[in-house]
């Protein structure tokens, strides 16, 4: 009690309470005497008990450090305060400390919530100690409580940014991906230390390198959004299934990213294609970037794949619309323009084409409307695209009735041939439409030694223009 007295507990900076637990004692007594034998449990079944012992509880003295720091201006005025000090928060932290009491213990240390007078919340570290001689009736305690307000304030600030971190990863729009790429540097490293300095040509070289480094990413883990992307249904099935959705393609693209590594782009971004667990395409814009902290061993990257599918959809119609004639499904004059000049550039010889153009269409479209010309359009298409299914040729329509056929690598024998298709495609087709059958006029030509290939469709182009002639007149002879 000397001690206590001196100076040292009055010059302390931890605020410092010496406290008479002896009714404290004597209440466990009753209740081990009623069978009471977890005092945790009987006080969780009723926190009354707890506040019923917390008045039981002496204050003897505190130190200047306990005034300041609850605010209170002498002893009596904390006392008459202490339902104020002291609230419902810290019932299941005294639950804890009388429970140690009643287990023997002479010591025990919490992490509670204490108030000011002025109503100021504390986080408080509360340290209790038996003094030496007062075990058998606890009637003298040294209890110390500690302000860790500023410490815990920052715990649960770093707490909240964490789970906005998390929230923000696992409810993000865009797939994200926290993949390990520290086996990958080490690859890259150890190719450095070899001398390697074209890198380029190392992996055009050594094409196992590339699956070596495909094979030493570690998947961290992914969000919601990836497993919306992939149809996964769970974060398991997506993991054990990544060689559904990263297939062939991947290895040219994962190429590429290898190659911006060992330049030194650790923040880039390339399109992509993957594949859903159903096997549909996805195409993604893929980012890639080592997080700050792990530039020194690529231990934590981050891939952020957006998905682009609807806009390559959008992209590819527009080149399509760009290239190819809606009704017929054919390529339009453009394409035709050049192609053409692509031809007259090529080595490849020998080229040949066919030019067509349809009888009979503005007649049909007089007598019968639009819908049966268009009809009478798409079936040609049709029977051209069949034709050329499976070769290097091009069917185009360059005008309203007018279609041409480029054959590049075609020699009059593999014209002739083509030609011999065409008439039977046309014919099993009219057999299906008798009532309405196709009549087309047709003039072909290949390419001559030292010819351009403006000549040779041209060439073509004027039978084609005999036949329609001679078409017409013997129309005119039998309508006489």
């Amino acid at each position: 009690m000397e001690i206590l007295d001196s100076s040292v507990f009055d010059l302390s900076p931890i605020a410092m309470w010496l406290e008479d637990f002896s009714e404290v004692k004597q209440q466990f007594e009753i209740w081990r005497q009623q069978g009471v034998e977890n005092l945790q449990e009987f006080l969780q079944e009723d926190e009354a008990r707890v506040f019923l012992c917390a008045r039981k509880i002496k204050i003897l003295k505190v130190n200047p450090k306990t005034l300041e720091l609850f605010e209170a201006d002498n002893l009596e005025h904390l006392q008459q305060n202490l339902d104020l000090i002291f609230k419902q928060d810290m019932a299941k932290t005294h639950i804890q400390e009388l429970s140690s009491l009643w287990n023997g213990h002479n010591e025990f240390i919490s992490t509670t919530v204490n108030y000011t007078i002025k109503g100021t919340r504390l986080d408080i570290q509360l340290r209790g100690t038996v003094i030496p001689g007062y075990e058998h009736d606890l009637s003298r305690l040294l209890i110390t409580t500690e302000d860790i307000t500023s410490y815990k304030t920052a715990c649960r600030l770093e707490e909240k940014n964490r789970q906005l971190a998390e929230s923000r990863f696992h409810f993000s729009p865009t797939s994200l991906w926290v993949e390990d790429f520290s086996r990958i540097k080490a690859r890259l490293d150890q190719v450095r230390h070899l001398g390697i300095d074209d890198f380029k040509t190392f992996l055009d070289v050594h094409h196992d390198f590339i699956m070596q480094c495909i094979q030493d990413i570690i998947i961290i883990d992914v969000n919601q959004a990836t497993l919306d992307l992939f149809g996964a249904a769970d974060k398991n099935t997506l993991l054990k299934n990544t060689h559904k959705i990263f297939a062939k393609e991947m290895v040219q693209t994962f190429r590429e990213q290898l190659i911006e590594l060992w330049n030194g782009n650790i923040h880039h971004q390339r399109e992509a294609v993957n594949y859903a667990l159903d096997g549909s395409i996805r195409h993604v814009l893929l980012q890639f970037t080592v997080f700050p902290d792990y530039r020194d061993d690529w231990s934590m990257v981050q891939v952020a794949l957006t998905d682009i599918t609807a806009r390559k959809k959008a992209e590819n119609y527009l080149e399509y619309l760009g290239r190819h004639d809606v009704l017929t499904k054919l390529y339009n004059r453009s394409f035709y323009t050049e192609e053409v000049n692509r031809l007259e550039r090529s080595p490849i010889r020998p080229v040949s084409c066919i030019f067509l153009d349809m009888n009979g269409l503005k007649e049909a479209n007089d007598n019968f409307g639009h819908d049966v010309g268009d009809g009478l359009l798409r079936r040609v298409g049709s029977i051209l695209n069949q034709l050329i299914q499976n070769t290097l040729y091009s069917a185009s329509r360059i005008g309203g009735d007018e279609l041409v056929i480029l054959m590049s690598g075609a020699d009059e024998a593999a014209l002739h041939n083509c030609l011999h298709s065409l008439h039977e495609l046309i014919h099993v087709d009219n057999q299906f439409y008798s009532s309405q059958p196709i009549s087309l006029s047709i003039g072909s030509a290949t390419v001559r030694e030292n010819e351009r290939i403006e000549d040779m469709l041209k060439r073509a182009d004027q039978l084609m223009y005999q036949q329609k002639n001679q078409y017409y007149a013997d129309n005119e002879r039998r309508a006489r």
